[in-house]
């Protein structure tokens, strides 16, 4: 890992079935070495599910000795982008993973184009002109097979002719395809002649325009684990069903390495969608701001929110890896960030809702610096300096001018402490025609620097506040999921499940100058207000700061474990 920092559930020693799988190999003898790969599609973004399959492929191979590949399967270019290669690299190095090598599928045309045809010679593929909607109504169901295709008994010189006419461009996209000839009466629908090869009429990010014809996944997926010495292959769930077709492949072909596809539970999540599909169409339609959003599970919205890639695998490793599908608490996730959050974020002021205060008994352009920890709990982390006046920022809910009975915070006549600096009494409240508070007029106690009296009185409550003087006003994008429903689109309709609110936006809080430094990206606790990061749409005149998490975790109690400290 690039991150030289793990977190507590990163450090324990977690085991699991695929685990014990390849340490029995390993113990064997059947394997000496450990090798892995991680396979996307470069047609989106990744998300938090491909977060748990990197850190399972990567986190293997470092954990026995061997080795993992990132490979893209880059078989369809009609949807393939550069921007997402490059995501996808950018995402698994954040994430702490370093590959051992970089394959493309492309990098095997060839070699899985002349297997097509071995499979052609053997009798064993065949040309099929049927439309994609004959094909599928002939495909069958899971209770009545299929039905063959009417070219199916083609002659092996047929077939090759039209095979490499395909490959030369001569027919259009949708009017031949190369299928494998196994079984239309299997109980397996992906055994019922499966697509080998379509025709693509797009250029490939790669390679051009060389090819006209591009192998299928199911084809391509295999072979390329075979010519790469892939020993384990692990895949999630869904693919279950296509393993015998995968060992179909190798049982036909005369590939250099046979290995073993192992599955398990994909990651759910609630108030989460995670099909890329979707994902797609939130993006295309304009329902988020790009793939990187802070609302959405892929990697990139989740470093722009502040998420540090230390959290999230910390939650990985507490998900576990399974057998069997199931559907994780979203709190879960907020926990682990929380947890880290709450060791690693120096603490700042900001005021979200300000509401000015002037302190009468302070001198006019008179200022005081004072000193502010980073963090309590880490020295390390050292001290900055913070300038205090006669005019500060309080947050607006700090203050009530008829409280209840059990308000501790500022009102008519209460003393309250201002973090780091002086007890303060409310002597006065200003307001506009419409009858709003609009500033506080206070005192200040001299013999109360730091934050304690002399005399030993007492306050019961010690309110956070920015200098007006210096203060940087700023946007706070606040975040809530962004589907209303812990299971989004389970009535039919995804889309119609959208929170309207989950995107808040306060503009003119007041933040700390300090704020402005370091990069964009960097969390930091907001005292009692929360994780922030600055967003990377943030101008100097403009800052803009997203809400990582919020302080309280709810998901702590419930599960009975101490909430983070704040």
């Amino acid at each position: 890992m690039t991150d030289a920092t793990a977190s507590a559930g990163e450090k324990e020693a977690h085991r699991d079935f695929i685990r014990d799988i390849v340490a029995e190999d390993i113990a064997s003898g059947k394997h000496k070495i450990v090798v892995t790969r991680f396979p996307p599609e470069p047609n989106g973004y990744l998300h938090i599910g491909h977060a748990k399959s990197i850190c399972l492929n990567f986190g293997i191979a470092k954990e026995f000795g061997g080795r993992c590949h990132l490979r893209f399967d880059d078989t369809n270019p009609a949807k393939e982008e550069q921007e997402f290669i490059d995501s996808i690299q950018n995402d698994v190095r954040w994430l702490g993973f370093e590959w051992d090598a970089l394959h493309h599928a492309s990098d095997y045309f060839e070699q899985l184009y002349a297997w097509a045809e071995h499979l052609i010679s053997n009798g064993k593929a065949y040309v099929d002109d049927q439309s994609a909607d004959e094909m599928r109504a002939n495909r069958g169901t899971l209770t009545e097979p299929g039905k063959e295709s009417p070219f199916r008994n083609r002659s092996v010189e047929e077939n090759l002719d039209l095979f490499r006419r395909m490959r030369a461009g001569e027919f259009a996209p949708g009017t031949r395809i190369l299928r494998a000839k196994i079984d239309m009466a299997s109980g397996n629908i992906n055994l019922r002649d499966p697509a080998l090869y379509r025709i693509i009429d797009a250029p490939h990010p790669r390679t051009g325009t060389t090819w006209k014809i591009y192998p299928s996944y199911d084809f391509a997926h295999g072979q390329s684990d075979a010519i790469e010495g892939i020993t384990h292959s692990i895949c999630t769930l869904e693919f279950e069903d296509h393993r015998p077709l995968y060992e179909w492949f190798l049982d036909n072909l005369p590939v250099p390495a046979r290995p073993r596809q192992y599955e398990f539970a994909r990651l759910n999540l609630t108030y989460t969608v995670l099909s890329k599909r979707t994902l797609t169409k939130l993006v295309q339609e304009k329902h988020v701001n790009g793939w990187d959003d802070p609302r959405m599970p892929t990697i990139a919205g989740i470093r722009r929110r502040g998420v540090p890639a230390a959290a999230l695998r910390d939650f990985v490793s507490r998900i576990g890896v399974a057998k069997a599908n199931s559907t994780v608490d979203f709190g879960m996730l907020e926990f682990s960030i929380r947890e880290y959050l709450n060791q690693h974020a120096q603490r700042r002021m900001a005021v979200l809702d300000p509401l000015k205060v002037v302190i009468e008994n302070w001198p006019e352009g008179k200022f005081e610096d004072l000193e502010a920890v980073n963090h309590p709990n880490d020295e390390s982390a050292g001290k900055r300096t913070i300038r205090f006046g006669r005019e500060i920022y309080v947050e607006r809910d700090d203050f009530m001018e008829e409280p209840p009975k059990k308000f501790f915070r500022l009102s008519p006549g209460k003393e309250v402490r201002l973090r780091y600096a002086y007890f303060i009494t409310c002597k006065d409240v200003v307001k506009d025609a419409s009858g709003k508070v609009i500033e506080l007029r206070c005192t200040y106690d001299p013999a109360t620097k730091g934050g304690n009296a002399p005399d030993g009185r007492k306050v019961q409550a010690t309110l956070h506040w920015v200098n007006a003087h210096d203060a940087v006003t700023a946007d706070i994008r606040v975040y809530d999921h962004l589907f209303s429903r812990p299971d989004p689109g389970a009535d039919g309709d995804v889309m119609a499940d959208l929170n309207p609110n989950s995107m808040t936006v306060l503009s003119g809080a007041k933040v700390e100058p300090d704020l402005m430094k370091g990069d964009a990206g960097q969390a930091f606790q907001f005292e009692r207000q929360g994780y922030f990061c600055r967003d990377r749409e943030s101008t100097p005149d403009r800052p803009v700061f997203n809400r990582t998490v919020g302080l309280r975790d709810t998901f702590a109690k419930e599960v009975g474990k101490p909430a983070a400290k704040k």
